[in-house]
C-alpha cells in the first residue's frame, strides 16, 4: 500500500496497553470507556507534537526573568468528535485543548449497503482561517463516515493541512482513500488493522466502539 498522507501509529506503551484492553471482548463497557479516554488523551498528545500555535515569550520567577514557550490562546482550534463513538474520544481530547471549541457531527452507517448519512450537523456555516481541526473518530473502516466529515468541513472553508485525524484502529481500505482525496492530511492512529470483514468491520478491531462504550450492545 502506497500512501501520500502520514500516518503515524506512535510506539508508545500506554497506547499500547489501551488498545488492548479496548480490543479484549471480556472488557466491560465501563472500562472499555476508561480506555477510549486514554487513547483520546495519548493519541491527542502525540497529533499536537508540532501542530499546536506557540509564541515565545518571557515570564518572572521567583528569582529572575526566564524565557518561555506558551500556547497561543488567540488561535482557532476546532474538535470534532464524529458521533456517537467518537465522543469516547472526546473527554481525554479535551484535557490537553480545553480551549478548543467542539462541534459535533452525527453520522449513522446502514449495515445492509454501507452508506452513511448525516443526521446532526453542528458545524459552523464557516470556519476561521488558519483553524486547527482534530477529527476524532476510533473507527477507520470503509472510509465513507470519515470522508463525509471531510468534506463537510471543506465545505466550510477548513484547510486539510490543518486537519489531524486520530483514530484507534484503521484499515487499508480507509486509508488508501484519504490518500487519493486529502494527501495533505496527518493520521494518528493506534493500529493499522488487516483489512475489513463482508460487513465492513475492521479485522481483527474492536468491535462496535460506540455500543461497547455506552453499553447498548445487544445479543444477536
Amino acid at each position: 500500500m502506497t500512501l501520500q498522507l502520514r500516518v503515524y501509529v506512535p510506539d508508545h506503551p500506554l497506547v499500547k496497553h489501551w488498545l488492548a484492553v479496548a480490543r479484549d471482548r471480556d472488557t466491560p463497557s465501563v472500562l472499555f470507556k476508561s480506555a477510549m479516554v486514554e487513547l483520546g488523551r495519548w493519541l491527542t498528545y502525540e497529533a499536537s507534537r508540532y501542530w499546536l500555535p506557540a509564541q515565545e515569550t518571557t515570564v518572572q520567577t521567583p528569582l529572575a526573568e526566564a524565557p518561555a514557550t506558551v500556547i497561543d490562546p488567540t488561535a482557532p482550534m476546532a474538535l470534532v468528535p464524529v458521533l456517537r463513538a467518537g465522543l469516547s474520544l472526546l473527554e481525554g481530547a479535551q484535557t490537553l485543548l480545553p480551549l478548543a471549541a467542539t462541534y459535533h457531527l452525527g453520522l449513522v452507517r446502514n449495515e445492509e449497503t454501507l452508506e452513511v448519512s448525516c443526521y446532526l450537523n453542528k458545524l459552523p456555516p464557516q470556519f476561521a482561517p488558519q483553524t486547527r481541526i482534530l477529527i476524532l473518530e476510533p473507527m477507520l473502516a470503509t472510509g465513507a463516515s470519515i470522508l463525509m466529515t471531510l468534506n463537510e468541513l471543506t465545505q466550510r472553508g477548513a484547510d486539510p493541512a490543518l486537519i489531524r485525524i486520530i483514530s484507534v484502529v484503521a484499515s487499508p481500505v480507509a486509508l488508501q482513500k484519504l490518500s487519493e482525496q486529502y494527501p495533505q492530511l496527518n493520521i494518528y492512529t493506534a493500529m493499522i488493522d488487516e483489512g475489513l470483514n463482508d460487513r465492513g468491520y475492521i479485522v481483527p478491531g474492536l468491535g462496535d466502539a460506540g455500543d461497547r462504550a455506552f453499553g447498548t450492545l445487544t445479543s444477536e
